[in-house]
C-alpha cells in the first residue's frame, strides 16, 4: 500500500517574519504542520510532546530565540543566549530519543558568527570566526546543534545575513531614514562599556566594546526574504547540502551606500551623518544595540553559489523597493479588514 500522507514539518519559535513566510512555503508545499513555541500545542517544557513532535517527521525549522533588538543588559543577555541553546538542546535530544528520527533538521544561525570583517569576504569555507557577546551566541547555538550522532539525521546552520523583510531591522532602517538621519554611520570612540563581552562555556573577546576606523564603509550584508525561503526549499531537496550554509545575496553593499539607496527609496533628500557616540545616544533612547549596525559583516554565500542556487534579488535598492511595496500592500489589506 501507498503512503498517502502529507509530509510532515515540525515549525519551532516560527511566530517571526523569517518563521510566518517560511511556514507558508511549506503550506504550498503541502506539508502539515506541527508547532513548538513558548506558546501553542506543544511548549518547550514539554519534551515528551517534542518528542512525539519529532518522530515521524520528514523536517525540523528551528526558528527559536529571543531577539537581539533589545539593549544587552545582563538579563537579556542570559535570555538571548537560553532561548538559542537550550532550545536546540532540547531538539536534539528529542531528535536522539525519536524512532524515527526526522531526514532533515534546519536550525537559524547568524551570519554574525564571523568577525568584524573590512578586507575580505566570509565564506563557509574559509571564513574567520569572531569573538565577543553575539559570536559566542552563535557558537554556542551552532555546538548545540551538532553536538552528539543523529546518524539518520541531515543538519544545516542557516547563517543568515540581516534578513529584508518585514521585519524590525528593516523597519529601524526605513525609520532612521524617514527622520533625516540616514547619512552613513561611522564607528569610532564611544562611553566604555561592557554589554558585548563573552558569554557562555566558552568568552571570547575584550570586556571593553570594540571601536574601528570605519568611515562609514563597514560591509553590509543582506538578503531579501524571499531568497531565505527559496534556500530552505534548495537545502530541504539536495541531500549533499549539511553543516553551516551562509544566506546572504551574493552582492554585499557599505554602509555609505545602504544609506543612500534607503533615501532614495523613501525620497528623503537628506541625511544626516552620525559618530558612533551620537549613535550610541540614540540606541539607548530606542534600546537597542549599535552593534546591530556598526558591525561590518562581510559574508558572501559560497556553498549556495557552489550549488548553482539563482538569487531572485541581488540588486540592494531593487530588493528594498520590493519590501517596502509588500509592506504598503499588507498594510492596506489589514486597514481593509479592520474596517
Amino acid at each position: 500500500m501507498n503512503d498517502t500522507r502529507p509530509p510532515i514539518a515540525v515549525i519551532a519559535g516560527g511566530s517571526g517574519f523569517v518563521g510566518r513566510a517560511i511556514i507558508a512555503a511549506l503550506v504550498a508545499d503541502g506539508y502539515e504542520l506541527r508547532h513548538i513555541g513558548r506558546s501553542g500545542p506543544i511548549r518547550w517544557a514539554d519534551h515528551a510532546g517534542i518528542r512525539r513532535a519529532v518522530d515521524g517527521a520528514d523536517l525540523v525549522v528551528n526558528l527559536a530565540g529571543k531577539s537581539v533588538d533589545c539593549r544587552y543588559t545582563d538579563r537579556n543577555r542570559d535570555e538571548i543566549l537560553a532561548s538559542r541553546v537550550e532550545t536546540t538542546r532540547a531538539l536534539r535530544e528529542a531528535i536522539a530519543g525519536a524512532e524515527h528520527p526526522p531526514r532533515l533538521w534546519i536550525n537559524a544561525s547568524t551570519a554574525t558568527i564571523y568577525r568584524h570583517a573590512m578586507d575580505r569576504p566570509n565564506t563557509e569555507h574559509d571564513g574567520e570566526i569572531g569573538s565577543g557577546f553575539s559570536v559566542d551566541v552563535a557558537t554556542s547555538w551552532e555546538r548545540a546543534l551538532f553536538e552528539g550522532a543523529l546518524p539518520t539525521t541531515r543538519r544545516v546552520a542557516l547563517r543568515m545575513a540581516i534578513v529584508l523583510g518585514e521585519g524590525p531591522a528593516t523597519r529601524m532602517l526605513f525609520s532612521v531614514a524617514r527622520a533625516g538621519l540616514g547619512g552613513a554611520q561611522h564607528d569610532g570612540w564611544c562611553p566604555p562599556h561592557r554589554r558585548y563581552r563573552g558569554i557562555g562555556e566558552h568568552p571570547t573577546g575584550s570586556d571593553r566594546a570594540p571601536s574601528y576606523r570605519t568611515g562609514g564603509r563597514q560591509k553590509f550584508s543582506w538578503v531579501h526574504i524571499d531568497d531565505v525561503v527559496a534556500a530552505v526549499r534548495v537545502i530541504r531537496d539536495d541531500e549533499t547540502l549539511h553543516g553551516p550554509i551562509n544566506v546572504a545575496s551574493p552582492n554585499p553593499s557599505d554602509n555609505r551606500t545602504l544609506m543612500r539607496t534607503l533615501r532614495r527609496v523613501v525620497r528623503m533628500p537628506i541625511g544626516v551623518p552620525t559618530l558612533r557616540w551620537m549613535l550610541e545616544l540614540g540606541m539607548w533612547a530606542l534600546r537597542t544595540e549599535s552593534e546591530l549596525i556598526l558591525k561590518s559583516r562581510w559574508v558572501l554565500p559560497g556553498t549556495l553559489t557552489a550549488r548553482g542556487f539563482a538569487f531572485a534579488h541581488t540588486d540592494l535598492e531593487e530588493a528594498l523597493r520590493d519590501v517596502r511595496a509588500g509592506a504598503r500592500a499588507n498594510k492596506s489589506t489589514r486597514a481593509r479588514v479592520a474596517r
